[in-house]
């Protein structure tokens, strides 16, 4: 078993400046015990290098006055702590670009970007496919790390300042595209031109093709050395972030950690996921920390969604600028290890699967956060299923009542077949937006949904749809916005929700003339293989942009008709987060979250929450509950195969281990 199989990270990155060289190795260590971390990521090498390096093109930092990584990595393991070596080969001195100007990254105009003197290189190019080996082995020969990770692997084409100038066009990329695809590249990043969509899989593709190579060079030195960086091929530890920058736009996403998490813990059963939790508040504050609570809601919901902790400041700790986040970063690594053994081997329910736009051809996430955001809400228990990995996960999503397909238009041949099979299982599909709808998946769309494609609409200015209360027979207008899929459903299928179409709206003494059309709002197919359902629109991308409880209640009605069974029923309210698990010994463990603190922008001190009930199905006979934060037995009552008990007040965070007999 490998070292990082426990997954019981947690993680301190002191993310070096070139002047912190002379850092008190000593100081350091005693501070990452005070943090109860496990695991120190610090600066190995690349951009500089922390230690006396022998090859020419290995800029070392001119503040070392010593072998820094070999005393902290010496001392790191006197503490039993693990050392993961940070790299980052996206960018190098400019001394070095003078001397191999080759290498590096080039504008469509051939100019070179050089950020105050550091200057962009290319993936394609000799200095990140041949000589970042050079430097990484170097590294592995001489000293005993623990890990390894990569920092901006990729294709890098932002400065600091966030400027983006655009697709490399240095020779090795023009030559290697041109070899691939027999095209030039594309001028721009526009998803309609062809160019561009083959570009997105030579992006895939050339990545990948580095990171087998990076996997062979590291596993052949030692294979106990872990892989880590921001993608999921041929790596052990993927790597994310929860972090925030000021001109990132609106609706800040609150379930950062929980969605990054997931979204590899969920699809993944031989990959680690950790969520660094980012104390700035930007690259160019780094020197300013979020709140407290923000930090303490991102660190939660890594542990409570199956991860471990991870969090990262700039510099060292001696003398950090703003230190507030400290004692509950401190707080809650410390409850983790002392809980270590309830976390890190959490076993899904298996109750609903939404599946995450993956891949090369993705190009958006909007509707996925929404519905996200809507499921987390209403407590219905999910995982997330990254698309491109269906195929790799058929067995596992068999396993599931409910399969969610969030307005993803582009699919493999082979991904839809897996589909279908799980179709044939009786897996339940719910589709939205303009899923399934270019012309070769016209069988596809007829077989699981009964339905036809006609056209789509983006003209919806002033349209709805119609919705009559069963009960009463009232009927209301809800409006949409976005994309609308007209497909015209057989007559076998439940339609619901007439869609109104547009009309004029201004000036007010003209707002008339709306008429219900042919086409439905979403269409529920009844099959010998149980009950799939087509929503025509965007209702997640509509509830992430505006927040209106009608269209969420619209999708959870569809959802309710075609899964009705949920493992957990609560009264808690939408603004606390609950996970359910089963635990690796056969317990369970229930864990409630208090956002009410978040006000759209602002983490404020969460408000207590009175007598909040859970009632879970079980399927063996419980013993004992447990909670965690200060280790009482509490009531329960059981029942024909459930379990109730009551949380008598949520304030930050609650967890509750289910014992059976």
């Amino acid at each position: 078993m490998f070292w990082w199989e426990r997954n019981n990270l947690r993680m301190i990155q002191t993310n070096l400046r070139e002047v912190d060289a002379t850092l008190d190795v000593d100081q350091l260590v005693s501070t990452l015990e005070e943090f109860s971390a496990n695991t120190l990521m610090m600066n190995a090498g690349g951009i500089f290098a922390f230690y006396p390096t022998d090859l020419a093109y290995q800029y070392q930092t001119p503040f070392l006055r010593e072998d820094l990584l070999e005393k902290v990595i010496k001392k790191t393991h006197e503490a039993g702590i693990k050392f993961i070596a940070r790299f980052d080969f996206s960018k190098a001195h400019e001394k070095i670009y003078k001397e191999k100007p080759e290498w590096f990254y080039r504008t469509i105009e051939g100019h070179e970007v050089n950020y105050h003197g550091i200057v962009h290189t290319c993936i394609n190019g000799y200095y990140q496919q041949t000589y970042s080996l050079k430097i990484i082995e170097e590294v592995l020969t001489r000293y005993e790390v623990d890990g390894i990770f990569f920092n901006m692997f990729g294709y890098q084409t932002s400065d600091y300042s966030s400027n983006d100038y655009g697709i490399c066009h240095c020779d090795n990329c023009r030559t290697r595209f041109k070899e691939m695809y027999q095209m030039d590249l594309p001028v721009s990043k526009d998803l309609s031109n062809e160019a561009y969509k083959k570009y997105k899989d030579f992006q895939w593709k050339t990545t990948q093709d580095m990171l087998d190579r990076i996997h062979a060079v590291v596993k052949k030195i030692n294979p106990h050395i872990a892989i880590s960086t921001y993608n999921d091929y041929k790596v052990d530890i993927v790597r994310k972030e929860s972090n925030t920058k000021l001109t990132r736009p609106h609706p800040v996403w609150l379930y950062s950690s929980s969605e990054n998490v997931k979204s590899v813990e969920d699809t993944w059963d031989d990959k680690l996921i950790s969520n660094c939790c980012i104390n700035a508040v930007d690259l160019q504050y780094r020197f300013m920390g979020v709140s407290k609570e923000e930090v303490s809601i991102r660190l939660y919901e890594s542990i409570a969604s199956g991860s471990g902790l991870d969090f990262c400041i700039i510099g060292v700790f001696d003398g950090y600028s703003d230190n507030k986040n400290f004692p509950i970063v401190k707080e809650i690594f410390e409850f983790h290890k002392e809980n270590e053994a309830h976390f890190g081997q959490l076993i899904s329910v298996h109750e609903t699967a939404l599946i995450k736009p993956s891949g090369p051809n993705a190009f958006s996430d909007k509707e996925y956060i929404g519905i996200f955001k809507m499921l987390k809400e209403s407590h219905k228990p999910f995982d997330v299923i990254c698309q491109h990995e269906c195929i790799n996960n058929e067995d596992k999503l068999a396993s599931f009542q409910l399969i969610i397909v969030p307005d993803i238009q582009e699919w493999e041949s082979e991904q839809l077949n897996v589909l279908l099979r799980l179709h044939r299982k009786g897996v339940r599909i719910i589709a939205t937006g303009q899923s399934f709808t270019h012309a070769h998946h016209a069988q596809f769309l007829r077989t699981l949904f009964n339905a036809k494609y006609v056209n789509r609409t983006l003209d919806n200015d002033a349209a709805y749809l119609l919705i009559r209360d069963e009960k009463d027979g009232a009927e209301n207008w809800v409006f949409i916005d976005g994309a609308f899929t007209m497909l015209h459903f057989m007559d076998s299928v439940d339609k619901k929700y007439p869609y109104i179409s547009p009309s004029s709206f201004g000036p007010p003494e003209r707002a008339y003339g709306h008429m219900i059309s042919e086409y439905s709002g979403a269409g529920v197919h009844k099959t010998n293989n149980g009950i799939n359902a087509f929503i025509t629109w965007q209702p997640g991308t509509l509830y992430s942009l505006h927040g209106y409880e009608e269209h969420k209640r619209l999708f959870l009605d569809v959802l309710e008709e075609v899964a009705p069974r949920s493992i957990l029923k609560t009264d808690a309210t939408s603004n606390v987060e609950v996970f359910i698990h089963s635990t690796g010994n056969g317990d369970m463990l229930v864990q409630a979250l208090n956002l009410s603190g978040f006000n759209g922008v602002t983490y404020m001190e969460p408000i207590p929450i009175n007598q909040v009930h859970f009632q879970l199905d079980v399927d063996q006979t419980p013993h004992r509950v447990t909670r965690l934060t200060d280790g009482r037995e509490i009531d329960f009552k059981t029942g024909q195969s459930t379990i109730t008990f009551q949380l008598d007040q949520l304030q930050r965070y609650e967890a509750f281990v289910i014992q059976m007999r």
